[in-house]
C-alpha cells in the first residue's frame, strides 16, 4: 500500500482507512452482458444477439463484441455511426481505418455499400468483425484486412477512421490523400480539439464540422470538389 501512494504521489496521512472483502467468482462478461440494450444511433439500431429488437424502421446491427472495440456504447462509435447515417449514399466506396468488431463497415453496407474494406492492426478484431459481418448478411460486400492504410491503399469517398489521436495525426497525410470525398475523424477527446483542427487546417482540408458526444468529438472533413 505505501508503495502505491508513492507512486501515485500520494501523502501518507492521506489513507484514512483500509478495508477488503472477498469477491466470489464470477463470469464478468455474462454479468456485463445483462446491462447492454440495444441502442439507437441515427438510423440505426445496434444490438447483441440475445436481445430482442421491437421491429421499426431502424436498420438493426447485431454486434457480438467479444475482445474487440465497438459495440455502439460509446460515444465514439455514435459519433461515427450518425456521420454515416446522415451523410454517407450507397453508391460511395467506403474504408474503416481500426474496424474493431467492423460496427461502422456493417453500417455502411447495411446502406447499400458494397465496395468496403476495413483494416485493423489487431487480427483477432479483424477476425470477430468477419464473423460478425456473416451474423448480419454482409460478409460479401465487406473486404477484411489486418494492418493499417498505406501508400498501396486505394482511395475511396468516404474514409472512416475512429481511432486516437496519437494514431490519427502521423496518419492524415495518407487519410488526405485515400479521402475523394468525406473523411470522418472520431476517438479525440474535446480537450484535443485544437490540435487536431490545427493539424486538419494543415491538410487539404479547410471547411470543418466538429460534432460532440460527451467529452469526445468527431471531426467531419469535406473536400471542396466534392459538391
Amino acid at each position: 500500500m505505501n508503495e502505491s501512494l508513492r507512486i501515485h504521489d500520494i501523502p501518507q496521512d492521506a489513507l484514512v482507512s483500509i478495508s477488503s472483502r472477498r469477491v466470489e467468482e464470477t463470469d464478468w462478461l455474462a454479468e456485463w452482458k445483462k446491462h447492454w440494450s440495444p441502442q439507437q444511433v441515427g438510423r440505426f439500431t445496434i444490438a447483441p444477439p440475445w436481445a430482442e429488437v421491437a421491429v421499426t424502421d431502424q436498420i438493426v446491427i447485431r454486434i457480438e463484441p467479444n475482445m474487440a472495440f465497438g459495440t455502439g456504447t460509446h460515444e465514439t462509435t455514435q459519433l461515427c455511426l450518425k456521420a454515416i447515417s446522415n451523410l454517407y449514399l450507397p453508391d460511395q466506396s467506403f474504408l474503416d481505418v481500426g474496424t474493431g468488431t467492423g460496427i461502422l463497415a456493417i453500417a455502411a453496407a447495411k446502406l447499400g455499400g458494397d465496395t468496403i474494406i476495413a483494416c485493423d492492426v489487431d487480427r483477432d478484431a479483424v477476425a470477430i468483425a468477419r464473423e460478425n459481418a456473416i451474423a448480419n448478411g454482409v460478409a460479401d460486400r465487406i473486404e477484411f484486412t489486418d494492418g493499417s492504410i498505406s501508400s498501396e491503399t486505394a482511395e475511396h469517398d468516404f474514409v472512416n477512421a475512429n481511432l486516437t489521436l496519437d494514431i490519427i495525426i502521423p496518419l492524415l497525410p495518407i487519410l488526405g490523400g485515400k479521402t475523394r470525398k468525406t473523411l470522418v475523424l472520431s476517438g479525440i477527446l474535446a480537450e484535443q480539439e485544437q490540435i487536431a483542427v490545427n493539424a486538419m487546417k494543415a491538410s487539404v482540408f479547410k471547411d470543418l464540422r466538429i460534432e460532440r458526444a460527451g467529452e469526445w468529438i468527431a471531426i467531419i472533413a469535406e473536400r471542396p470538389n466534392s459538391a
